[in-house]
């Protein structure tokens, strides 16, 4: 195991790939070897980094700059800058950097082109997206109230946002399709597990201890 302490007093965001391991904190982003531990580069932020992205070729920071930043992975240099109105909490891309999104902590999605011309800014309605991840054209987050949300980031849904037309959210509730377990004050026994394996509940003093009885455990 190897450990290295960053220049900032707190972190958030790690990215890994096959070369390096970014690292964002609360004076920038750092770049470390995979191999050996040594730094790289280091590209000072304006703020805390609070989330991080990555593609082939770039690293994405969401800070509390209110700003999602794009880096080259091979030297650090800031290639493009996206600017929200709230700290960003999180980030995702779209394949290749095609699309950038950011969520904001007043509860807002962003959608910018590559080169950082903001497309389109939406309310959740459902608070802010502290993590996110883009998947077959839809972006996924979850939010400070507990939501997990699934927004249609494909390129007709983005070009319909930047018309005004926004599909009505469907709320769908996992609780009603589920199928209600009544609570049981009665322990089921068996003594023929088949592929199973066979467990028996003990009381080790003040302690309920569970002791496999199958053999070979």
């Amino acid at each position: 195991m190897r450990a290295r302490t960053g220049r900032g007093d707190s972190a958030w965001m790690v990215r890994c790939d096959q070369d390096a391991v970014y690292h964002g904190h609360s004076r920038g982003v750092a770049r470390y070897d995979a191999c050996d531990g040594t730094l790289v580069w280091e590209n000072k932020t304006a703020d805390d980094v609070l989330f991080g992205w990555q593609e082939q070729h770039a690293v994405y920071a969401g800070t509390a700059d209110r700003a999602v930043h794009r880096l080259a992975k091979d030297d650090g240099r800031t290639e493009a800058v996206y600017r929200c109105d709230g700290y960003v909490y999180s980030c995702a891309t779209s394949p290749g950097g095609r699309h950038v999104f950011a969520g904001d902590n007043h509860s807002s999605v962003y959608c910018f082109d590559a080169s950082g011309e903001r497309l389109w800014k939406l309310g959740t309605g459902c608070g802010s997206a502290l993590s996110m991840q883009f998947l077959d054209d839809r972006l996924y987050i979850v939010t400070t109230d507990g939501t997990l949300a699934c927004i249609d980031a494909g390129e007709a849904a983005i070009a319909a946002a930047r018309q005004g037309t926004v599909p009505q959210p469907v709320d769908v509730k996992a609780a009603a399709t589920l199928t209600p377990v009544e609570p049981s004050v009665v322990v089921e026994t068996t003594t023929h597990a088949g592929d199973g394996v066979v467990v028996e509940c003990v009381r080790e003093d003040e302690r309920l201890r569970v002791r496999v009885t199958s053999p070979g455990y």
